[in-house]
């Protein structure tokens, strides 16, 4: 692992072998953390009541960086954490709504559902 990419993996769970390509649609289940700074306090979830595992265009910048080239290297039924810098995560900005503060340290644990 290069720690000067901006974004570590730890796999959790092994996955099938199969990856996604730049653009197809991947769907995932995600937990993230780094509320108020903290990498213990959990901001959003898809596993929460009421929300759905989330679908985005993988490699196309329609996410955050770390999320981009995270999952792009994760095979269908990994699981894996994903601990990214500021800047593959929210950077100066930070993403008030959800209590993440600017240059928030994030980790995300990632669970590849289907891709297509």
């Amino acid at each position: 692992i290069n720690a000067n990419m901006g974004f570590t993996k730890t796999v959790l769970r092994a996955g099938n072998g199969v990856l996604p390509k730049r653009g197809q649609q991947v769907t995932v289940h995600c937990t993230g953390y780094g509320k108020n700074s903290d990498l213990a306090e959990k901001f959003w979830s898809t596993k929460d009541p009421g929300q759905e595992p989330f679908t985005f265009q993988v490699g196309m910048g329609q996410v955050i960086k770390g999320w981009d080239e995270g999952v792009i290297g994760m095979s269908l039924g990994e699981v894996a954490k994903i601990h990214c810098s500021p800047d593959y995560a929210y950077g100066s900005g930070g993403f008030p709504a959800w209590g993440i503060m600017p240059n928030s340290e994030l980790a995300f644990e990632i669970e590849v559902l289907s891709f297509r």
